[in-house]
């Protein structure tokens, strides 16, 4: 009896984390296509060592916000709310720093 209750147990917090893994496919795809651009941006030269290396530290910041979120199961709508803003705002960056006249020397 105590075995089946913890395989059940078990099989539905596998659930709910793969459940919230799956509520922020926007924030997923987001986070995909800014890395692209960031790479496409350090490539071609648009972005200095530093800027690179500062956007990708934002990113990285990003996916840790992402991560706690969907640390208990749920990702809340003030939680999506908060990680489009911080994407938001690393769209602004990157957009800035890859049109700024700073270039690499």
């Amino acid at each position: 009896m105590k075995k089946t209750m913890l395989f059940f147990s078990m099989a539905m917090l596998l659930s709910m984390v793969s459940f919230a893994q799956e509520r922020t496919p926007k924030v997923n795809e987001r986070q995909r296509t800014q890395q692209s651009r960031i790479q496409q941006g350090n490539q071609s030269s648009e972005l200095t060592h530093r800027e690179t290396s500062l956007l990708r530290k934002e990113q990285k910041h990003i996916r840790r916000s992402e991560r706690r979120a969907k640390a208990d199961g749920a990702v809340t709508v003030s939680e999506r709310r908060r990680l489009d803003r911080k994407q938001d705002q690393a769209s602004r960056h990157i957009h800035k720093a890859k049109n700024n006249e700073v270039k690499p020397n």
